[in-house]
């Protein structure tokens, strides 16, 4: 790799790192936040409803034109929306309002990715490394946006404890933690305005008819992505800022705790996603993917069953020691399948439907938690959901092998479906 590869290569896991943090930072105050002044249960599952669906549709627009566009338009662009939506939430109490920034913004209720950025990011990494080191580059990639996000849960959890320790208001210590979201927005365009060309899609003067920039690839395209909306409306089920809530009402657990329970639990979940690489490197992507979501998602199950707070924190864990082995593997996967104009807009498609699936389920969530009798039956729901992707993913993806596995093609074993 040569040294402008070298370069975009550290500032893409740079602003990866600080645009985690700053989600990690939000998640686990937001919906106490929201709770803070005056919005009811059902208010808030609302409103992250309408910040997924919002930022599906941008999303969508932006991921499906970014290789025309330019991908480092499309990055400082999603960062301009990020800083906006979080400085709406700082100076607003108005729920329509609020609706109208999480819409049009870009601001994670979950702690995890949200906007255009990771499909563009992607793409671009997809370009600066060979194949064989596409999935290790991935995982950690990953791996140092959990460590990011874990750390972002427990500052943003330990400050606004801190600041109510030493006399400020809980309304007060929350707007910090939104403000210092805000100033992450700005941060990630100054980062993005010293990327180079080297991200972007390389020109070439055929003209290929395209729906959404999609062109050899449709049909896997088309296949996988009603399958990550599946897995994504569970997991929708249980973003992050409603398991905190969930930990709150369930066990009386403070903005602190919550903190360091995410923030164990997403550094457990980085170093998964490393430890899927030598997985996969012996049973393959799409292996690795389904054998390692299953057993976490049965754990997800058990934790509601759970009599005391211990108990429930350490299956927690133990579930998000092995439940992001499939994030890099599942990145990985879509960007070997499918064309090198097209990887913009595959990841972007994919995570539109993740984001169209998930922004559904946190309206059914806050309806449940309103039902004393049902506050764990979103994770019940979810597990099982999950279950059902992994079965669906393995017989309709286990033929259809990558690059760096594919060791004759035959007509049933394409990279192209």
């Amino acid at each position: 790799m040569n040294k402008k590869a070298n370069h975009d290569i550290a500032l893409l896991f740079s602003t990866r790192i600080i645009r985690l943090f700053c989600y990690g930072f939000l998640s686990v105050v937001l919906a106490l936040y929201l709770a803070e002044i005056g919005l009811t249960e059902g208010q808030i599952g609302l409103l992250f409803t309408s910040t997924l669906a919002g930022d599906a549709a941008i999303s969508l627009w932006l991921t499906t034109s970014a290789d025309r566009f330019g991908r480092k338009r499309t990055l400082l662009f999603g960062a301009l929306l990020m800083m906006g939506a979080g400085l709406a939430f700082v100076l607003t109490r108005n729920v329509p309002f609020l609706m109208i920034a999480a819409i049009i913004g870009v601001i994670s209720p979950s702690g995890n990715e949200i906007g255009p950025f990771l499909s563009v990011e992607q793409a671009g990494l997809t370009q600066l490394v060979p194949d064989k080191k596409r999935t290790q580059v991935f995982a950690w990639y990953n791996l140092v946006g959990s460590f990011a996000t874990a750390t972002g849960a427990l500052s943003g959890g330990w400050l606004s404890q801190t600041l109510q320790n030493n006399g400020w208001t809980v309304l007060e210590s929350y707007r910090t933690v939104l403000t210092g979201y805000a100033a992450g927005g700005l941060l990630l365009i100054l980062l993005f305005l010293n990327l180079t060309k080297a991200i972007e899609v390389i020109k070439n003067s055929e003209t290929k008819k395209s729906v959404l920039g999609l062109h050899r690839s449709q049909k896997v395209v088309i296949k996988l992505s009603a399958l990550f909306a599946l897995d994504a409306f569970a997991g929708g089920l249980i973003v992050q800022s409603m398991i905190a809530y969930w930990f709150h009402v369930r066990f009386g657990v403070d903005a602190g705790i919550l903190g360091s329970i995410f923030f164990g639990a997403n550094i457990l979940a980085g170093v998964s996603a490393l430890l899927a690489v030598r997985i996969a490197a012996k049973i393959g992507l799409v292996n690795t993917m389904v054998f390692t979501h299953i057993p976490s998602n049965i754990l997800l199950m058990l934790v509601p069953l759970m009599p005391t707070l211990t108990l429930a924190i350490g299956l927690l864990l133990l579930r998000f020691s092995i439940s992001q082995m499939d994030v890099p593997t599942r990145q990985s996967y879509t960007m070997a399948v499918v064309a090198p104009d097209e990887r913009s807009a595959a990841s972007g498609v994919t995570a539109i439907a993740r984001s169209i699936g998930a922004s559904i389920s946190p309206l059914l969530t806050g309806f449940m938690f309103g039902i004393p009798a049902l506050i764990s039956a979103p994770l019940f729901l979810s597990g099982g959901l999950k279950i059902i992707y992994d079965l669906l993913l393995f017989r309709e993806f286990r033929t259809v092998k990558p690059p760096e596995e594919k060791v004759q093609l035959t007509p049933n074993n394409r990279p192209f479906p």
